[in-house]
């Protein structure tokens, strides 16, 4: 399926609710659709009034008549839910709009038209986003179609988001275990199913590889002498199905016996890379990204050697694997990881220098 990711997402749907129209977003199922609307509904500072259409009948959408005995006329007294949403500003969500029943899928039409139900208007600063596993997957599914009217009424948004996307969001959130998120940046076909599925069987998701870290992390699973029990390689496989159990279980022994970030960094054990290939290099850079070894630099001052040690193994780098290092150092403002890099080595600026010199070239 052809989509935008999230970060492209997140750039075009401020000038679409700025202006009050409905959003829909359609892909694949647990790639993060509703995590993204309940974070822009911080972002924008909104309470998310969230409806799962797939469970609501005609009666969950309109309310119940009442008698107005006055004018013998009838009214509706609608839902709580959607007088929150009348009442003051919100972020109404309306998931699996798909999966509804067509009486609820109709009034759903009107409010996404004419932004009222049975008479009762929303607040004007209220936004209505709604998830679906429809458009190009729906075949996979059991949705329904969305006619062209319907569609009309919709701003719509085919997500498919990068496989950074995820691991930026893991980092970020701290929801995903950094072994996780080193085993899927090594191997990024773990991450998700995108062909077809046979049925009954138990496929990777973005949302099974959050659940499943979240149970490992919680048991401590994922600590040496755990990671290749029994109760691990079954739980992978429980969450992601048989190929990402034993994708993961051999990333996890090979793990053990790899050269760490603390080893290097902490412990200063530059000889344990003497045998490295430019490959082995990237890797042990990458696990350093992954542990956030240069995300906080007041508790890296606190380590004893911590800069000298990076000294001593940036110097001992090939270029390619140095230069990836270099980049991924914070540099910013009189004190930095730069900084006090080239403070530990004398070395170490002029190698980083010819490093930036032939980039430039290229």
């Amino acid at each position: 399926m052809s989509g935008i990711t999230f970060k492209s997402f997140l750039s075009c749907v401020d000038y679409v609710t700025a202006v009050g129209k409905p959003v829909l977003l359609r892909s694949r199922h647990g790639v993060g659709k509703s995590s993204v609307v309940y974070q822009y509904g911080i972002n924008a500072g909104l309470p998310v009034v969230e409806r799962r259409a797939s469970q609501m009948t005609e009666g969950d959408l309109l309310g119940l008549p009442v008698i107005d005995t006055e004018n013998d006329t009838t009214t509706w007294n609608v839902p709580d839910w959607y007088k929150q949403c009348c009442d003051t500003a919100c972020l109404l969500f309306i998931d699996e709009i798909d999966r509804a029943t067509m009486e609820v899928r109709q009034g759903f039409f009107e409010l996404t038209d004419s932004r009222k139900l049975a008479g009762h208007s929303l607040h004007p600063d209220t936004l209505i986003f709604a998830a679906v596993n429809g458009g190009e997957d729906a075949s996979q599914y059991q949705v329904g179609e969305m006619d062209p009217a319907e569609l009309d009424r919709w701003t719509v948004f085919d997500l498919e988001p990068s496989v950074k996307d995820w691991i930026d969001w893991g980092k970020s959130s701290n929801k995903i275990s950094p072994l996780v998120l080193e085993f899927i940046a090594s191997t990024p076909n773990h991450l998700e199913h995108k062909d077809d599925f046979e049925p009954n069987k138990v496929y990777p998701s973005r949302r099974s590889w959050h659940r499943l870290s979240e149970c490992l992390e919680k048991g401590d699973l994922m600590t040496p002498g755990k990671v290749q029990s029994p109760v691990v390689v079954n739980l992978v496989s429980a969450f992601c199905g048989l190929e990402a159990s034993i994708g993961l279980c051999e990333f996890l022994k090979n793990y053990q016996n790899d050269v760490s970030p603390e080893d290097i960094l902490h412990k200063g054990k530059i000889e344990l890379t003497k045998d490295f290939s430019l490959t082995d290099h990237v890797s042990l850079v990458d696990k350093m990204v992954a542990k956030k070894m240069f995300d906080n630099l007041k508790k890296s001052l606190t380590i004893p050697s911590f800069f000298e040690n990076l000294g001593k193994y940036f110097m001992s780098m090939p270029s390619e694997a140095a230069a990836k290092l270099q980049d991924i150092l914070p540099a910013d403002g009189v004190d930095s990881y730069t900084v006090r890099l080239c403070k530990s080595n004398p070395d170490v600026q002029l190698k980083m220098v010819s490093l930036y010199a032939e980039k430039v070239e290229e």
